[in-house]
């Protein structure tokens, strides 16, 4: 429970009306009861506070909150960034137990610092380091020399494979697989997609061939503050570490390949995939279902729109759109183009017609 008054001091926002008033939890506008915080932070959602039951609501500022039936009112200057705040307060967690749970197997080399729960089915292995007031959900794996820093929380069924480095406050949803083996392979003879990757369409003579399995022997280094979505995997470099820069954040099902390096405070969206020994720069977005070709850089603060497929260098701060990605105002005039393509070639039969005749 929380008065208004301990809310909008924590969220630094201003409040009115009887701010001693506590609410338990957070709702809809029209789903909110009594005891409820009701978040209406645009004049959009004015009328559906009509619908619901709610005394105290986050608005909007300069909202008339009286007018609303409302006893008092936290004013938002930044709804999301209000919202961060509000939620990091209001968040229950997943219930996970404190302390070692008994059916947890952890190899006595390993090292768990202050506070550290361990959920069911767990395992630790040798000389593992674990920070201080990590949670790690039930039926996770880490694995040898792993060293992970102070506040993580793993969810449920995380797995990080041996020699992981990672920072401060790491998270990972349920599912996420770090450390796994590099997708990478050659054969005894040049085989038909090297020949391709050269002549862009001709495989040459290139006979059919078994694939040899190249070993991964660097790791993944994480840096502080990053969060890895579920079923995210990411891969241990050939020789080198893969790397995750501090504050990144990757969605669901993100793939990054062996030996890529990505910078600091990266938004990756959901399903995109990053090849092999890919250079990314600090604050690059790339949208949902992105795909980067391997051996390329993207320069600092590039953003790339949702389907992208980057298959060249990118400079910094460009904004990029299509298959094969180019700028953003480019491909939006081919799209324009395209949509003009049936007009344009009805003329050009008008035109055919009047020339022979």
């Amino acid at each position: 429970m929380y008065t208004v008054r301990q809310i909008a001091d924590a969220l630094g926002a201003a409040c009115e009306g009887d701010v001693s008033i506590e609410v338990a939890r957070t709702a809809e506008p029209q789903d909110a009861g009594p005891g409820d915080l009701a978040l209406a932070t645009s004049p959009k959602y004015a009328e559906a506070l009509a619908e619901g039951a709610a005394q105290v609501a986050m608005l909007w500022e300069g909202a008339d909150w009286q007018s609303m039936g409302l006893k008092a009112a936290i004013f938002a200057a930044r709804p999301r960034m209000a919202m961060a705040g509000l939620t990091s307060m209001m968040d229950p967690g997943q219930g996970f137990g404190s302390g070692i749970h008994p059916s947890a197997v952890i190899d006595p080399s390993a090292e768990l610092g202050e506070g550290v729960s361990v959920g069911p089915f767990c395992v630790i292995g040798a000389r593992a380091k674990i920070g201080d007031n990590s949670i790690i959900g039930p039926q996770c794996h880490i694995g040898v020399d792993v060293t992970m820093g102070n506040g993580a929380q793993l969810r449920e069924m995380v797995s990080i494979g041996a020699r992981v480095t990672i920072g401060e406050r790491f998270r990972a949803q349920p599912g996420a697989r770090i450390g796994g083996d590099g997708f990478s392979y050659v054969t005894p003879e040049v085989s038909g997609a090297e020949t391709v990757r050269k002549t862009l369409g001709d495989q040459g003579d290139a006979k059919p061939q078994s694939w040899l399995r190249i070993h991964s022997l660097g790791s993944v280094t994480i840096g502080d503050d990053v969060e890895v979505g579920a079923n995210c995997t990411v891969d241990n470099g050939t020789i080198r570490d893969t790397v995750i820069g501090d504050g990144t954040k990757l969605d669901n099902l993100v793939h990054v390949g062996h030996n890529t390096r990505v910078g600091r405070d990266c938004l990756l969206c959901g399903q995109t995939g990053t090849s092999g020994s890919v250079d990314i720069g600090n604050n690059v977005v790339l949208g949902g279902q992105c795909g980067v070709v391997d051996n390329i850089f993207i320069g600092d603060g590039v953003i790339a729109g949702g389907g992208t497929k980057i298959l060249s260098n990118v400079p910094a701060g460009r904004v990029m759109m299509g298959y094969p990605a180019v700028k953003m105002e480019t491909h939006t005039e081919v799209y324009k183009a395209q949509r003009r393509l049936p007009r344009l070639m009805r003329d050009i039969e008008v035109l055919k017609k009047a020339v022979l005749k």
